[in-house]
């Protein structure tokens, strides 16, 4: 049996034969002398409990299949967002280094006009000398990311274990004694929202528990895509910033380069 459910449908069971197919099957008792002395009708509503507990334990499977998709998405979308910052820190080093080429760029602009004429090295002279920059080493570049991607980041990086418990094969519910092995001589009239059956009930409240975690996993991969969104907005405000200051920088060096040209 696959860990993923063939259908688009996430709690679809994977079983080849349904619940109805079973029905029409129906179930040997000639081998089990207690039940070969049952009614039909008795017979029928065991088979009807079996097929019963046989559905709760496929929605069970279900949920953790659900659960493990969920996880993996949101793996997915972490590793994303470590690569969107470490993009994001790319493009703050590229900003800080066009930064640094335009003021190499203002220093040889005023040494090209100390060699033009005795006039520009006069201004410089009188402009003093600029201050030296510090090394790079000595300036990190620091970058934030989006608060909002930075938080859903954090939140979504607490669920790594879940992710490892569940990939790549899915735990499945204990269901020992669940099934057409189980008791069917429990009420399985409804209790406070559950089943009186012991097996029946467990595997009610396991599947409330996987939907409720389904709930908040939704939500943290809801939260997650926000903050991607506003990182990348971000990000696109950034590279336009920087795609400007590559064109001025590209005119600077253009003009120094006619600037050299005529000096020969």
């Amino acid at each position: 049996m696959s860990a993923y459910p063939k259908s688009h449908n996430p709690f679809a069971d994977d079983d080849e034969e349904d619940v109805a197919g079973a029905a029409r099957r129906g179930f040997n008792f000639d081998d089990d002398p207690e039940e070969s002395a049952l009614s039909p009708a008795e017979r029928r509503q065991r088979q009807l409990q079996r097929e019963v507990m046989h559905t709760a334990q496929s929605a069970v499977d279900s949920s953790y299949r659900s659960l493990g998709l969920i996880y993996e998405s949101e793996k997915v979308g972490t590793e994303t967002a470590e690569e969107l910052i470490r993009q994001g820190e790319a493009l703050k080093r590229t900003e800080k280094m066009i930064d640094n080429m335009e003021q190499d760029m203002r220093t040889s602009q005023k040494h090209i006009n100390s060699i033009k004429s005795v006039w520009g090295g006069l201004v410089n002279y009188f402009k003093g000398k600029p201050e030296p920059r510090p090394p790079q080493n000595d300036q990190p570049v620091s970058y934030e990311a989006n608060s909002s991607l930075q938080n859903a980041l954090a939140v979504s990086k607490q669920q790594e274990d879940k992710y490892q418990a569940s990939h790549p094969n899915l735990r499945k519910l204990e269901t020992s004694g669940f099934g057409a092995s189980a008791s069917l001589d429990d009420d399985l009239s409804n209790q406070n929202g559950y089943p009186k059956n012991k097996q029946l009930r467990v595997a009610h409240q396991q599947l409330d528990k996987n939907l409720d975690e389904m709930s908040l996993g939704l939500g943290r991969l809801k939260n997650l895509g926000l903050g991607l969104q506003s990182e990348i907005d971000d990000q696109d405000v950034s590279l336009d910033t920087l795609l400007n200051k590559v064109d001025t920088m590209d005119g600077k060096i253009s003009s120094t380069n006619r600037q050299l040209k005529n000096l020969k």
